[in-house]
């Protein structure tokens, strides 16, 4: 590759970065700066109905926070600016000028119903639908009477009839599509605000894009935009174009689909590691080779290659997601884990604002007590609750062992020892249950599991001694002293 490799990644700014969205701006990256390149953002933002305000500054936001750099964009600058496209509209015109003088566009006063309309009888007769002749070549006269009537033109970009357009992609080979099958297109609307497919050609050429490597739904825009580089003697950069997503039932993913949480924001609210998101992004429609799954973002910049892009979809595993966050959990340090948890059980109404150093030591060790088991962060939640609510809550599990005729001997036992030492650590608990199992002959099953459920509502759960230890003694004996005064 003797020529500067540039990638782009080109938002439009109307909602959250999607996994979609957040997959190919990593495969542009990681792409550019394997190559030594460089990596552009850029808003496209010509579609004003949809746009939503900041949009573009959220997911930028996000882009940053997953670890993605770019070397020119809308908040850097660069020397291809402007890098948004409300603010190249001169631009766009000056080209669209060109066209129009050399009969490689023209004026249609066709009015939208008159479209449709034409459009609906084309399909009716089986025909592909395409701009008739009639709308192409307008006369003096009709135009003023068009003007006359109030009519405000869009322009159209006039396509060859019987020409091949071949798409050289990386990743698919070579696709063909016929001119025929087209037909006339609108390059800038009636408002003076152009198309996609004209104004991401232009920024393209201008912006020296070597390459764009985008989603599969781009792929039938491309051969109007070849035809568009080829009214202006341009090369056209090589072009990518990456398989969908599927849910994990194998189709194609919606925005509306709940079963699988599409938005970068909700991951990073959830408690997610961006380390974690990027690793598995990756992977979803690219291999390394090999059965390593593990990369962090500077190993796969040295790793990455399109030839190893798949042309087959992708599907997105939540549990997969889940293992891997847990992998990368599990290896922080504790006290970023715990600044990541402690917002959600704020959130939960479990702890205050403002925590004292003491209260901070302590959910600090609750934190570590889980760190092992959270998939992300907002699990701490639900982990945890046993050691904020007043009320103990008995899973299905727990209720059983009630029932064991074991349990109050052994509950009495262990609050008779537990309350006879003066202190209160994990080697006292410890030394408390080997007392309880010297007096009971209990062990095992029998001496924990009682215990755990009169003091924690649950069967299981992380090391006892250490629960035991952090939910305190005077809320271990009142529970354990509750569920023997019930005759449990």
């Amino acid at each position: 590759m003797a020529k500067e490799i540039r990638t782009r990644y080109a938002p439009s700014p109307t909602g959250h970065l999607h996994i979609g969205g957040a997959r190919t701006a990593l495969f542009n990256y990681l792409f550019a700066k394997h190559h030594g390149g460089s990596f552009i953002v850029r808003i496209e933002d010509t579609d004003q109905t949809r746009n939503k305000e900041n949009a573009d500054e959220e997911q930028m936001k996000n882009l940053k926070w997953l670890g993605v750099k770019w070397e020119e964009g809308t908040d850097v600058g660069g020397p291809y600016g402007p890098y948004r496209q409300m603010e190249r509209l001169d631009i766009y015109r000056t080209y669209i000028e060109q066209l129009l003088a050399e009969g490689k566009a023209y004026y249609c006063y066709a009015t939208k119903e008159e479209l449709d309309a034409e459009r609906e009888e084309q399909l009716a007769r089986g025909e592909t639908p395409r701009i008739l002749e009639k709308h192409r070549h307008v006369t003096d006269e009709q135009r003023a009477q068009f003007e006359a009537e109030g009519r405000v033109p869009s322009i159209h970009f006039l396509v060859q009839d019987d020409r091949e357009y071949v798409v050289d992609d990386m990743i698919r080979g070579q696709v063909t599509f016929n001119s025929n099958e087209m037909g006339d297109f609108v390059i800038c609307r009636p408002d003076g605000i152009p198309t996609y497919n004209f104004a991401v050609v232009i920024d393209d050429y201008l912006m020296k894009i070597s390459h764009v490597i985008r989603g599969e739904e781009h792929l039938s825009n491309t051969p109007r935009q070849l035809m568009i580089y080829e009214a202006f003697g341009w090369e056209p950069p090589q072009f990518a174009h990456l398989a969908l997503i599927l849910n994990q039932e194998g189709k194609k993913m919606s925005k509306r689909d709940e079963s699988i949480l599409q938005f970068i924001e909700q991951y990073r609210d959830l408690g997610f590691l961006p380390e974690a998101i990027v690793n598995f992004l990756v992977l979803l429609g690219w291999s390394p080779g090999g059965e390593e799954e593990i990369f962090l973002i500077d190993d796969l910049i040295k790793l990455f290659s399109m030839d190893r892009v798949n042309k087959s979809p992708a599907v997105f595993d939540a549990t997969k997601m889940n293992w891997m966050n847990n992998f990368y959990l599990k290896r922080q340090p504790l006290d970023l884990i715990t600044d990541m948890c402690v917002p959600h059980l704020q959130k939960a109404g479990f702890i205050e604002e403002n925590l004292s150093d003491a209260k901070r030591d302590w959910v600090r060790s609750i934190v570590g007590l889980y760190q092992e088991q959270m998939s992300y962060c907002a699990q701490i939640v639900p982990l945890a609750a046993l050691f904020f609510l007043d009320e103990v809550v008995y899973d299905e599990e727990a209720m059983l062992v009630l029932k064991e005729v074991q349990l109050p001997e052994v509950l009495t036992s262990f609050v008779k020892h537990l309350s006879a030492q003066e202190a209160y650590n994990v080697d006292v608990i410890k030394a408390a249950l080997k007392d309880v199992q010297k007096e009971t002959g209990h062990k095992g099953k029998a001496l924990f599991m009682p215990v755990r459920v009169a003091a924690t509502g649950q069967a299981h759960g992380r090391d006892l001694a250490e629960t035991l230890y952090l939910l305190g003694r005077d809320k271990v004996l009142a529970r354990t002293n509750q569920v023997i005064a019930n005759g449990r």
